[in-house]
């Protein structure tokens, strides 16, 4: 109960939506994987009376509650990691006594939710040599979340059935696009071999010899869509940050 006209004026005008991701069918079959193979969660009983219900057990976050900084985002957008919030009581601290029914009603949720690590793509990225190529730069066309292999140049994504194109940077080499196929049965293996780029183009840049560098550093360019920023701000958003920060320094160094 608002019990400020101006706390009031605030929660409402703080009102929750959506935020569908690139991914946003990924994410909803991998929360109804749970919520389906849980005891009751697919229900979608509220805690409370005057509570929201979800419809199958599961909801979109923003929707449900607005959330600003969590790790999620983070890890999603920057390290292209997917995740998904679990919550499995409605009492906070539960008897000690109820855990093993807790248990029992996540088992199955939990070990076919695990499961779901075996769908999609994955692969290696490698040179003419057959040497794994490391953090090379990785996008599935249309979805703008980037990834990068590891150091054994490794990769993988979670996708649902259909057909993709793979983007694939590196540097000193020929950028690549493959396109594949998945399926729902088994994971689709691709291996993809970069080649040099000997001969610069003309419209990169060229570092420490002839050979092809990306002119610009690895950034997602995936921005969720509640987060807004008035454009004659957007531009100058990092330079008034290196601005604040040369400020703070000079006040303190003199």
């Amino acid at each position: 109960i608002c019990r400020s006209s101006a706390l009031c004026s605030l929660f409402q005008s703080y009102s929750s939506y959506p935020s569908l991701s690139p991914d946003d069918d990924v994410f909803k079959h991998l929360a109804l994987t749970y919520s389906t193979n849980h005891a009751k969660m697919s229900r979608g009983v509220a805690c409370r009376s005057a509570g929201p219900g979800f419809q199958k057990g599961i909801t979109n976050g923003a929707a449900w509650y607005p959330l600003t900084g969590g790790m999620q985002d983070y890890n999603y957008i920057w390290h292209g990691c997917m995740e998904i919030t679990l919550e499995l009581s409605c009492c906070k601290y539960p008897p000690a006594s109820e855990l093993p029914k807790y248990w029992e009603d996540n088992k199955l949720a939990l070990i076919k939710f695990m499961g779901e690590v075996h769908r999609g793509v994955r692969g290696f990225v490698v040179d003419e040599n057959g040497r794994p190529v490391e953090k090379a730069s990785m996008k599935i066309k249309k979805r703008d979340i980037g990834f990068q292999t590891t150091k054994y140049g490794e990769f993988w994504r979670i996708l649902l059935p259909g057909i993709y194109s793979l983007e694939v940077y590196a540097d000193g080499f020929v950028p690549r696009e493959v396109e594949f196929a998945v399926v729902e049965e088994h994971p689709t293996l691709l291996n993809v071999t970069l080649r040099p780029a000997k001969v610069p183009f003309s419209n990169v840049q060229k570092v420490d010899g002839p050979f092809y560098r990306p002119s610009t550093g690895y950034q997602p360019s995936y921005r969720p869509q509640h987060y807004n920023v008035h454009p004659q701000q957007e531009a100058g958003f990092l330079s008034s940050i290196s601005s604040g920060f040369s400020n703070f320094m000079s006040n303190i160094l003199g």
